[in-house]
Parts: C-alpha cells; structure tokens; sequence
C-alpha cells in the first residue's frame, strides 16, 4: 500500500548534493526510498509540481545561462525548448499518476472460479538520468518527471558542456528537493563516464550512438537496465505529389531549429530529380529571408563549442573538396564562417557521394544535404543503408506512397509534413530504434519505463498446479496431458486451416 513519503524541503535542510560524492548520495536516496516505501499519489504530484516550479521559478536565470554556454542563443527558444517545453509531459504525468500507479485487475472472469490475477505498477528505486547539452533541461527535466511520476529517486546528471546551466539547476534545486528524493550531479562529482558507472536501478541516457554505447557497456557490467536516447542521420523524403515551395519552406526551417543542433533535425533530403533546382533555389530563399543577418543575430544559435565548430566546418570543406556543390547564406558584409563566434551559414549541399564523411556523420549543424531521386525505392535503399533513423520525414500527402515507405524502412518514428510533432502526444512515445536507441519515454511511455510490471496471483482454487508438476504422475495427471496435448493438436490444425483461406 502507498504512503506519504518524508519528503519535501525541510527547514535547515537545503543540502546541497555537491555536499557528498555520487556514491554517497546513491546511498542516501536509496536508504530513503527503502525507508518510506513507495510513495502515494500525493507525494508524487507534490514533486512534479516541484519540478515545474524549479524550472518557472528561475526561467530568466535559465535563459541567461544556455545564452552565455552557446554564445548566442535566443530567450524565445530557450523558454519553448527548455522551460514551457518541459511543462507539456510534466503536466500530463501530473495528471495522469493516480490513475496510472493503480492495481489493475487483468482477469475478472478468472478471478471468480478463483484464480485472481493482478498488475502491479511498482517503482523500480533510484533512477540515473544522464542529458545532452543540447537541449540540457528539456532533455533531463522530462525523463525525471516520468521517473519522479513512477515513484522513484532520481539522480540528475546534466551535461558538463553547458556547465552554466547546470550550475543554475544545481544551486536552486536545493530550495525544492531533498537530496534524498532528487540530486543533481554536477562535474565536481565527476565525469559521465563515473556517472554510468553507479549501481542505480535504471539509467537513462540521451546522446551520441557512441557514448550510449559505453554507457551502456558500463551499466551492463551491474546489470542495470539502461534507456538510450539517441540521434541518427535523419531523412527526409519530398513527395512526388508535394509542393516544392512548402517542402523547401518546411525543410529550410527544421533544419535551422537550435542551429541545427537537435537529435530530429532532418540531416538529408530526398526530392524528384526534375524538381532539385527548385527546391535547392527555395530554401536558400527561405534562409536568405530568415536570416538578414548572422555574425550580431542574437537569434541565430551558436554552435555549441569549438570542437563541434571545426568538426561541422571540416565535414563541408572534405564534401566540397572531394566534388559537392556548396550553396551557403552569407549576409553582404559578413565573412563565414566565423570560428569566434562558432557561427557556420545555413549550408545547402549536392553532389555529396560515397567516401565523403558527411555521407556517414550526423552533422549536428546548419548542413543539409539534398540527392535526386527518380524512383522511390531509390530513396528507400539509401535510407536503409545508413542505419536506422530517429525519425523519418515525409513531405507530401497522407497517400500509399507514406505507407510504402513506412513498410520498407526503420525508424524510431515517422514526421510527416511538420518538426517533431509526436513530442506534443501524449498518447505517442519518443523513442529510437536500433542505432537511434533503445526504450522510449514521454506520457504513459515514460510512466512505464521507470516502473516494474509486478505480477500478482492468489488462488482458492480447488486444484494445485503444484501438486499437478510434481510426482508422483497419477492416470489422472496422463490423462490430463494426453487431453491437452491433443486440444492443443485440434487448434493448430484449425489455425492452419484459416490461414490458408486468406
């Protein structure tokens, strides 16, 4: 049975987490979960309202600090992404707990000849959540939101690369929670390879395929279940049946969000060869229009650091010295790319082959890379040959065409016509598959990846499948076999039967 937990902020408790090691605090929050048990609807609502208020409470000091860890980064996306961004899932798990968290009866009919079954949705315990630096609130915030919902403790690790932004969440955290129910864990406890080291009850991980990968390795080594959420080179695929200037539009402006830098942008695009020039011509138009300037728009995001800087500039220097076409937005005036203010222009790529390193690397910038096609399946090989995406885009009607696509391809999930949509579902998870990730979150979604499906049966039934399973064999016990072996024998010929009729 649930209970009130003893939570919450108490005076002369404001501890900060940076007060002990990760594997103290691990303990701490641990001790805490076995000591209250598993906390009553009340006391989850109490913390996701917590977390909210830590986010709203302190927006402006937020938005301050991922503008000085870009260099540039605007207010508006910062608040959309990172702050109200957050409240959308936060407020259906809000909601949504009491009922979720509840016993479920899976057998009525059983349960009156005696055989009771039921679900138990139980926390797992203490829950690691490592994030990206891209949108480093949004996504550390939501998974903990989920696994605060589930009834768990969480330990927070924010990214390092936007030190800033953590240390804000770092130093007001303490003013809502308990290190015991939440701790956030900051470069001074170490790095993120110590991080994924801790013998916590889940980890959950957003990044590269590559550190996912040891991440996962480490958490292997204690068997702790893991939660990967990773990027990908996504495609996207312009319809035969689409407007080129609402592809172009739409592309041009999905490839710019965060300057590029989110695990969804699409990073190729696919349009019907006779109708390449067009398309390449509309989104260098688009981007001429959004971006009269670049170098003192304070509007226009930074690239994050500058290792990522001269890895995006070196992947378009290698395309156009190995043969590419390179068509770049660079306002009169301006000299781009401009490595003190790690800003590349919006960059428009063709001709790109096999051998480029673009051809292999997600890009992660203002890059997008357009190839003809004359035959949808030309489109589809191509996508299949590069690994499986987080996300597909479709431009074009809902048609067969969608359909034949979606049958031939893998991909965490399909976008038709429009940015990211599924992550303003509730009903929809986000997630990746293959090299993309591994699990999903964000509504119910997120509730279940941070709970344990623990059955329950009670029987008064008059037999025991005990006494059934164990010897000694009685004629009655052959019988009952020989009885089940041919029904069993009697529905499968039937199924077999049905099948050939269809």
């Amino acid at each position: 049975m649930t209970k009130p937990a003893e939570a919450g902020v108490r005076t002369g408790d404001k501890v900060s987490s940076e007060t002990h090691t990760m594997e103290e605090l691990l303990e701490i929050q641990r001790a805490a979960f076995l000591r209250d048990g598993i906390p009553d609807a009340k006391t989850r609502i109490d913390r996701i309202n917590r977390l909210q208020a830590l986010l709203l409470d302190n927006a402006d000091e937020i938005c301050e600090a991922l503008d000085a860890d870009f260099g540039t980064r605007p207010r508006e996306l910062s608040i959309a992404a990172d702050v109200a961004g957050c409240m959308i899932d936060l407020t259906h798990q809000r909601r949504s707990v009491e009922k979720w968290m509840k016993e479920t009866n899976v057998a009525r009919l059983q349960g009156l000849l005696g055989f009771k079954q039921r679900l138990r949705h139980d926390p797992l315990g203490v829950v690691g959540i490592m994030g990206p630096w891209n949108f480093p609130l949004q996504l550390t915030v939501v998974p903990a939101g989920s696994a605060l919902a589930a009834g768990n403790r969480v330990l927070l690790r924010p990214s390092s690369i936007t030190a800033r932004t953590t240390e804000v969440i770092a130093k007001h955290a303490p003013d809502y929670f308990s290190i015991e129910e939440l701790a956030v864990i900051t470069a001074k406890h170490g790095g993120g390879s110590d991080f994924a080291k801790l013998k916590v009850d889940h980890m959950f991980f957003t990044g590269s395929p590559e550190v996912g990968a040891s991440v996962a390795s480490e958490a292997g080594k204690n068997l702790v279940p893991v939660t990967l959420e990773m990027g990908g080179k996504n495609p996207a695929i312009v319809d035969v049946d689409a407007s080129i200037d609402e592809a172009a539009k739409f592309l041009a402006d999905a490839r710019m969000v965060n300057g590029g830098q989110v695990c969804l942008c699409p990073d190729y695009v696919f349009v019907p060869e006779g109708k390449v020039g067009e398309f390449t011509d509309k989104v260098v138009e688009r981007w001429t229009a959004n971006f009269p300037t670049i170098l003192s728009n304070k509007q226009y995001t930074s690239t994050i650091n500058e290792k990522n800087f001269e890895r995006i500039v070196g992947l378009i220097d290698d395309a156009v010295e190995l043969g590419a076409t390179k068509r770049q937005v660079v306002p009169a005036g301006e000299s781009l790319p401009d490595a003190q203010a790690r800003k590349i222009p919006p960059t428009l790529l063709t001709g790109v082959k096999a051998g480029m390193k673009i051809e292999e690397d997600e890009v992660f910038g203002p890059v997008l890379t357009v190839y003809p096609y004359r035959d949808l399946g030309e489109a589809i090989d191509k996508v299949n040959s590069a690994g499986h995406p987080l996300t597909l885009y479709w431009v074009g009607p809902d048609n067969d065409r969608l359909a034949h696509v979606a049958d031939n391809t893998r991909s965490g999930s399909i976008s038709g016509n429009d940015f990211a949509l599924h992550l303003l579902s509730h009903g929809l998870p986000f997630g990746g598959v293959g090299r993309s990730g591994m699990g999903n979150y964000h509504g119910k979604f997120g509730f279940e990846t941070f709970s344990h499906a623990r059955a329950v049966t009670v029987s008064s039934m008059p037999i025991s499948f005990a006494e059934l399973m164990s010897a000694p064999f009685t004629d009655r016990d052959i019988k009952l076999t020989d009885s089940q072996m041919a029904m069993f024998r009697r529905f499968l010929r039937g199924s077999i039967r049905k099948n050939a009729k269809r």
